[in-house]
Parts: structure tokens; sequence; C-alpha cells
């Protein structure tokens, strides 16, 4: 059918309808993710469409078997991209799921925590890559400075994490009284401004 005609749109129509519970048992691979599966689906259905259009029967493969990769790949994307609290770059996020693999296998293996050479030589990489990979999964899940802690009694009050961070920065309450002094020094006489001095 010609794109654009009502024929080509309701036959188009009538493919992603008919192939949503595909995308809902590609998408119920990811539950559990902590996402709201209706945007997983949502995105798996994007996945759904770009496999309806790019679909060419001269291939003779099954429909299903050519569009569950679109649709899982999309659904994988949609995780990469927003799923970490920081942004990292794409090749770091992929670098952590290989250590975390990695991991795994030499922790069941030597049982204990494999240190950094140990890991390198396993994935055929440097220890500064390993030690790359590690400072980016950081960016992966990410905790609010006024979230609860829990630990203390009600009768020590609610402690955040913003408590037990960071210190109160004298010098900085310096600046905003050099900044607030300023027009007023320049407003006196050297003599006076020598006096203060």
């Amino acid at each position: 059918l010609e794109e654009g005609t009502l024929e080509y749109q309701y036959a188009r129509n009538t493919l992603i309808e008919m192939n949503m519970s595909l995308v809902r048992f590609a998408a119920g691979r990811f539950r559990g993710r902590g996402d709201d599966m209706e945007d997983v689906v949502q995105t798996g259905m994007i996945g759904l469409i770009k496999a309806i259009d790019r679909f060419e029967l001269s291939r003779e493969v099954e429909f299903t078997s050519f569009a569950l990769p679109y649709i899982v790949g999309e659904i994988k994307r949609f995780f990469r991209d927003t799923t970490w609290a920081v942004h990292v770059p794409r090749r770091l996020q992929e670098l952590r799921v290989e250590l975390a693999k990695a991991r795994e296998e030499l922790s069941s293996r030597l049982d204990r925590e494999p240190t950094v050479p140990e890991l390198a030589t396993l994935m055929n990489i440097s220890e500064q890559q390993v030690v790359e990979g590690q400072i980016a999964a950081n960016g992966y899940n990410s905790s609010s400075l006024d979230a609860a802690l829990t630990g203390d009694g009600p009768e020590h009050g609610e402690a955040v994490l913003a408590d037990f961070i960071g210190v109160e920065e004298e010098r900085l309450a310096l600046v905003e009284d050099f900044h607030a002094l300023a027009p007023l020094m320049a407003e006196l006489s050297d003599r006076d401004r020598e006096i203060l001095h």
C-alpha cells in the first residue's frame, strides 16, 4: 500500500493493535525494575511501530521474530537513558554491566570480593578502565539529601543524610561580608581605609 493513504493508515493501525500483546510480553521481562509498566509498554510500542514500518515480506522471516528485537531494544534504550541518576557516557554504562558480571563470576570463584587487578585481567582491560567503570557506577543510583535515615529513635528527632555530610564553610560568610563592604570601602578616603586596614 502507498504510504499516506487511508488504506495504508488502516492496515498499519490494525497491525499495531494486533501486536500489542507482543509488546506486553516483551515488557513483562522488565517488570520489577521500579519504573511504571505503562511507560515501559509505551516505549515498547515505539519499537513495534518501527518494526512494522521496516518489515519486508520478501525476507521470509516471521513478523514476531523480526519485531521482538526492535521492541526489546527500544525498552533497553529507555532504561539506559532514564534510569541513571547522573548522565554517564554510554560506554561507561555498558562497562558497568560487564563489571557486574565479572565481579559476580570472580566472587563465586574466589569466594571473596575480587581486586581491581583481578577484574582487569578477567575483562582484558586496564586497571584504570576498571576504576573508571566503578566510579561511573556510582551515578546509577542517588539519594536525596533530605532522605530520612533510620537507626536513631524518635527521641533523637528525625535525622537526614544532609546532617552527616558536608561542613559549614566559614569562609563563605567572609565572601558575603567582603561583597557587602566593597562599595562602602570604595567611598572612604585613602586615610580612613588605611586606618581600617
